[in-house]
């Protein structure tokens, strides 16, 4: 009898992964609490998998040999109990796919920046001519990618949510950017399980991989000794001499993988398409992959030059009437929103606001008070917004919409200034989720 897989969540990993058990030829069965999109479940019926909605039927479910689960669901759901009470084992996708593939992984976690060092990579070693795939908590599931196609080298997005459901999975280049407080009613509103969490992406490393992380981030200086692997430690760094590793001095990033000076990699800041402190270190962390793949330098220099951000992360809409209209919808914590802010070299009017997961705002005083003129308020909720920035700003307006946020920003704004969404919050109290809020935004911005 075939081993009997049981997919929980039937979203674009549990679909692919699906596809994969099935071109394996295991018994597939798939169960979502919700509603399954129609286009997965037309997917399902065509590979002939047995699947489930609105429900999850225990003895379905229970009988299962082993469980790939959406990091969507926590392990206090009450399935998730019962099932690692009988010791099913229960993994991820990402897990799942890493068995069948030897391809080369590069893995990058972070609490804020992963998305945008991901697609740089990508975009890096795409341009080398390497034969690569993207995936991860960023487009297509890994699965569906091994079941479809062949490729020699994945670069993977991975959340803390999926790095706590793998076990054997090993990145041959694992990078964590950073390490801020976020998601912690996952984890036991413990800030150390978090960060334990995180650096699991290290997990049977061995002394031929790279750990690539940021020596400025004082969570993750503060807790290597949680690195699990023997693999070589990459730092970089802002004004920090690190070597081996990258840092940025005097307007250069210079990268430098060993002690011999001579194969050194360097390039002015100016040139690089990402702007801001952050983006400077998401250059850093992908420049030193693409380093360590040997690709050329001249690639690796145009690449930097020519990246496109991705959508609602720093994205630029428009200027209009002198003013400049940027989009960070994705800036759905404080730390995203310090980053945003910091980035802006213009007087700015902040669109922020949505739903508050008990930020501290305390860390955006300073920014505020030197680079934000006006706050216009973008939720249903204002109340915290308007105790921590009243004081710091000329004006804070109230609006509902973000058709009514750019209205009133356009007719707050002058010219040789900027309109800076980043909402430091969750965008659940007006919109579907961040990327509608950002594409309403951007619509907005086009129809002035």
């Amino acid at each position: 009898m075939s081993k009997r897989i049981v997919i929980l969540g039937s979203g674009e990993s549990g679909t692919g992964a699906a596809k994969l058990a099935k071109k394996k030829g295991f018994d597939v069965f798939v169960s979502d609490k919700g509603a399954i999109p129609q286009k997965y479940k037309d997917e399902l019926l065509e590979m002939g998998v047995a699947f489930e909605e609105n429900q999850h039927t225990e003895a379905l479910i229970l009988n299962a040999d082993e469980v790939i689960k959406s990091p969507g669901i926590p392990e206090k759901n009450e399935l998730i109990k019962q099932l690692r009470k009988q010791g099913t084992p229960i993994i991820n996708e990402l897990e799942f796919a890493s068995r069948y593939t030897n391809a080369y992984k590069i893995c990058i976690t972070g609490t804020n920046g992963k998305t945008t060092t991901t697609s740089l990579t990508y975009h890096l070693l795409k341009k080398a001519g390497l034969n690569v795939a993207v995936a991860g908590n960023i487009g297509i599931s890994m699965c569906r990618m091994v079941a479809d196609g062949n490729y020699d080298y994945y670069v993977l997005e991975i959340s803390s949510f999926q790095l706590d459901d793998m076990y054997n999975f090993k990145a041959d280049i694992a990078v964590l950017c950073n390490i801020t407080p976020d998601h912690l009613d996952r984890y036991e509103y413990k800030l150390e399980n978090y960060i334990a969490s995180k650096f699991r992406i290290t997990q049977n490393q061995t002394e031929q991989d790279l750990f690539i992380y940021c020596a400025d981030d004082e969570l993750t200086v503060n807790n290597l000794q949680m690195v699990h692997g023997k693999a070589k430690q990459l730092p970089f760094a802002h004004d920090n001499k690190t070597i081996p590793g990258a840092y940025i001095s005097n307007g250069e990033m210079l990268i430098n993988l060993n002690e011999n000076q001579s194969n050194q990699f360097t390039m002015y800041t100016a040139e690089v398409t990402l702007r801001g402190r952050h983006n400077a270190y998401n250059s850093m962390a992908a420049a030193i992959i693409a380093n360590a793949l040997e690709i050329r330098k001249d690639v690796i220099r145009e690449g930097l030059m020519d990246f496109q951000n991705v959508e609602h992360r720093l994205e630029f809409v428009a200027t209009i009437r002198g003013v400049d209209y940027i989009n960070d919808s994705k800036a759905t914590n404080v730390n995203s929103a310090w980053y945003a802010l910091e980035s802006m070299d213009k007087p700015t009017i902040w669109v922020v606001g949505g739903v508050d997961k008990g930020n501290d705002y305390n860390m955006l005083k300073e920014l505020v008070k030197s680079k934000v003129r006006i706050i216009v308020c973008l939720g249903v909720d204002n109340t915290r917004i308007h105790e921590a920035f009243g004081t710091d700003v000329d004006m804070i307006i109230n609006t509902s919409s973000a058709q009514e946020a750019v209205h009133v920003a356009s007719k707050m704004a002058k010219t040789g200034e900027a309109v800076l969404l980043s909402p430091a919050c969750a965008s659940f109290d007006l919109f579907k989720n961040y990327e509608d809020r950002g594409r309403q935004f951007k619509a907005a911005v086009k129809s002035l």
